[in-house]
């Protein structure tokens, strides 16, 4: 297990609240975000980038994480407009030091770029398909991520 992941595990309870939810009574998501974190549970603002994305909501909010949503990630590798959006996503996530989570990975091309891009923090088929809780100890002792995850090439930046 890399050390991301294993930090990612130490961190415990984390909660999803989907970005839309949040803008519709931001005054009371934010102290609820703020009670969790007073108990130690982390919040991760979901589907980031399809609703509203309020920077208010990345003022006000508490939250650990911003998950780039799976749409974005699942086309930037042949459409600039989603790599754009994801790459504005983790320069927010970077500027109010929040971690950024890509979902919907599904391919070793998606990883590799997105590690190229910064991003450590990722999550779908390509990594694992949902399972039952009683099978993820041997999940974690048997995957191994691609080198191309762990040691990315940098990005050109004639792009």
């Amino acid at each position: 297990m890399t050390a991301v992941a294993r930090s990612c595990f130490r961190a415990g309870l984390a909660l999803e609240i989907l970005e839309i939810s949040a803008t519709q009574d931001l005054a009371q998501v934010a102290r609820i975000v703020a009670d969790c974190r007073a108990l130690g549970v982390s919040c991760a603002l979901d589907d980031f980038g399809i609703g509203y994305s309020s920077l208010t909501c990345l003022k006000r909010l508490a939250v650990t994480a911003l998950k780039i949503d799976r749409s974005f990630v699942g086309h930037m590798l042949d459409n600039p407009d989603d790599l754009a959006i994801v790459e504005s996503i983790l320069c927010l996530a970077t500027a109010f030091r929040h971690q950024a989570v890509a979902a919907g990975v599904e391919t070793l091309a998606q990883g590799e770029r997105l590690r190229q891009l910064g991003c450590e923090l990722a999550q779908g088929f390509r990594i694992a398909h949902p399972l039952p809780a009683h099978e993820l100890p041997d999940w974690l002792a048997a995957w191994q991520p691609s080198p191309h995850w762990i040691d990315p090439p940098l990005a050109s930046t004639d792009e």
